[in-house]
């Protein structure tokens, strides 16, 4: 597909109007290039990229639109059995539930299937329709499949390059994680804190700290942080063995970053925390330090 006519957006592959007219079947209405089709010719796109559908949701979905109406058309293809959804599938599902028996629909002017897929990639994107790895997903078949830079995915999307990049990195996460984000239980912003981990068992660790916990993306971070902190201290600073000791054991018990400054008479002890609750955690150690 040319970018050129990705550019004009779904009116450039929208039927004419006249051509519409040629149907007698299917009733025109108010909007060009849009038409009445009925429920039961549509089926659904194998190559939807979207696979979650919330349950609940359709049934919302479908009670505003046996009150109001599919407002947004759906954007099909004909076919030898009828219509092939193109986008729109959560629409086209919500009227089935509300037993509606036309909805309006945009009818496009192509038949290549692998042009077919990128419109349904795009169109969803577009829309904010997809979880982060179902967007990932589709960011990857239009790299691999139809050979689109990361920077011209951005460009027909709408997004920024560096966005385009950090998606994708989500599908290096292991299987078991991409699950848990595709189902919601962790965010994408959790999952690219996952992938500062340079191992497996680096981020199958934070992962389920994040989820055991109950952690923030902020707190997801600062995991690595923590960590990263606690390895320069040890590798790249030097005192006298007695200082260096105090150090590292200052390190191990309060689980972040410690740096000892000392004078000629005397000195400090910096003590460094990446959120509230680490902060918190770390008034606790002190605390129960003391009390002993």
């Amino acid at each position: 597909m040319s970018s050129n006519r990705l550019g004009k957006g779904l009116g450039a592959l929208i039927r004419p109007e006249k051509e519409s007219k040629k149907k007698p079947s299917k009733k025109s209405i108010d909007k060009p290039g849009v038409m009445e089709v009925r429920v039961k010719d549509i089926h659904p796109n194998p190559n939807q990229p979207r696979r979650e559908f919330d349950q609940n949701a359709l049934e919302e979905l479908a009670n505003s639109i046996k009150l109001k109406g599919v407002v947004t058309p759906v954007t099909v293809r004909v076919t030898e059995k009828g219509y092939e959804l193109i986008a729109g599938e959560r629409r086209w599902r919500a009227s089935k539930i509300s037993r509606k028996q036309k909805i309006p629909a945009y009818v496009i002017n192509v038949k290549n299937d692998a042009e077919i897929m990128e419109i349904a990639l795009i169109e969803n994107v577009q829309r904010e329709d997809l979880n982060p790895l179902e967007e990932s997903e589709a960011y990857a078949v239009l790299n691999s499949k139809f050979g689109m830079s990361h920077n011209e995915i951005a460009m027909a999307v709408g997004k920024k390059r560096v966005t385009i990049s950090n998606s994708l990195r989500l599908l290096k996460l292991p299987t078991e994680i991409r699950r848990s984000l595709r189902k919601g239980i962790i965010s994408a912003g959790h999952a690219r804190a996952i992938l500062q981990g340079k191992t497996l068992s680096q981020m199958m660790n934070a992962w389920k700290k994040i989820i055991d916990n109950g952690l923030s993306v902020r707190d997801a971070e600062a995991l690595f942080k923590r960590s990263t902190a606690i390895k320069k201290n040890k590798t790249v600073r030097s005192f006298s063995p007695q200082v260096k000791a105090i150090e590292d054991q200052l390190i191990e018990i309060l689980g972040t970053k410690v740096k000892l400054k000392a004078g000629k008479d005397g000195g400090s002890i910096e003590i460094s925390y990446y959120s509230n609750d680490d902060l918190d955690r770390i008034i606790d150690l002190i605390e129960t330090v003391s009390l002993k």
